[in-house]
């Protein structure tokens, strides 16, 4: 018997028995990325050493006085992409209790959770550097977050939590990247530091995207309910952080991640996986197969009525000071 059969807590028989088929996928992604990354580290982004040279002394000077030209809703961006990051150890349980701690997925788990480690890393050191923030407010809402512990309603299903990190990590690439090039124009540091972090989140998201198309192909039917319950309950990771709500409302007046990109993340995923395609199902997996094509289109009309009905408003967070911004 595999390792992540008598190891993983949640799944039923026959799911943990598709996790376990699958293993010999999760070893060929696992090398596919490897293959494909190139390792860096966040002092090769933003420079801590000792014996730094005078020139790197002087352009951190010199992107720190840039920075300050940073408009706050970015700021607001560059701290909800920051907290989020930094709940990396809410996921890397969660994908440990899922999907077990002796196979393959854990070595995934262990690699991914390495890699994903440095981008709170990078992003921190850059945000201390540049000193926009109160970092002190800052702080105190990372240990909020991290303290109110994070629980989603997956109903101890697996595929959920493969659908889930599909999609959430190709949110969070789109939101970095969006955040970066909007910084860019001001600082163009912080948008190597998001690129950085967007590149390896595009890569781990091609890993889930391939996971979850194994089990399709193995369990399709009920690994379509489980899509549709993630998808149409989508929340961006973080949910639990104080503020959260009008953080999220504050990117998506600028731009940068609400409902309209994330229904182009979906369609994406939904023409990957070839969903519309699907034959074969029985009728709760032609149910779920019809209710997942029309969802983009809701979304649509959902982004639709947001943007007709937003009027300008007022925002103030802590970790900027209390500083008014209208958007």
């Amino acid at each position: 018997m595999s390792a992540v059969m008598s190891s993983s807590r949640f799944g039923t028989p026959d799911q943990i028995e598709v996790l376990v088929h699958l293993e010999p996928l999760v070893r060929e992604q696992i090398e596919l990325h490897k293959g494909g990354r190139k390792l860096w580290f966040p002092n090769d982004l933003v420079c801590a050493d000792e014996q730094a040279s005078e020139e790197t002394e002087a352009e951190l000077l010199r992107t720190r006085d840039a920075a300050r030209g940073i408009p706050d809703t970015v700021r607001v961006a560059l701290a909800l992409n920051l907290l989020t990051e930094e709940g990396l150890p809410h996921f890397h349980r969660l994908i440990a209790v899922y999907l077990g701690n002796e196979s393959p997925w854990s070595t995934w788990n262990n690699l991914w959770t390495a890699e994903e480690d440095r981008h709170g890393c990078a992003m921190r050191d850059y945000i201390r550097e540049v000193r926009i923030f109160d970092m002190g407010a800052l702080e105190r809402r990372q240990f909020q977050y991290i303290d109110a512990g994070f629980e989603p309603e997956w109903e101890n299903d697996p595929y959920r939590l493969l659908a889930y990190t599909s999609l959430q990590e190709k949110a969070t690439q789109v939101s970095h990247s969006n955040t970066g090039r909007i910084c860019g124009q001001y600082e163009p540091r912080g948008q190597r530091v998001l690129a950085h972090i967007s590149a390896d989140e595009s890569r781990h998201y091609a890993f889930y995207r391939a996971a979850f198309d194994g089990i399709l192909k193995i369990d399709t039917n009920r690994a379509l309910n489980s899509l549709l319950k993630v998808a149409t309950g989508f929340a961006m990771p973080g949910h639990a952080i104080t503020g959260f709500d009008d953080m999220s409302e504050v990117l998506r007046r600028a731009n940068i991640f609400g409902t309209r990109q994330y229904q182009k993340i979906l369609e994406e995923l939904l023409e990957f996986w070839n969903i519309a395609k699907l034959t074969g199902l029985n009728d709760l997996g032609r149910q779920c197969q019809e209710k997942l094509m029309k969802l983009p289109a809701r979304l649509a009309r959902l982004a639709d009525y947001a943007d007709a009905k937003t009027v300008k408003r007022g925002f103030a967070f802590d970790f900027i000071y209390a500083r008014g911004i209208e958007i």
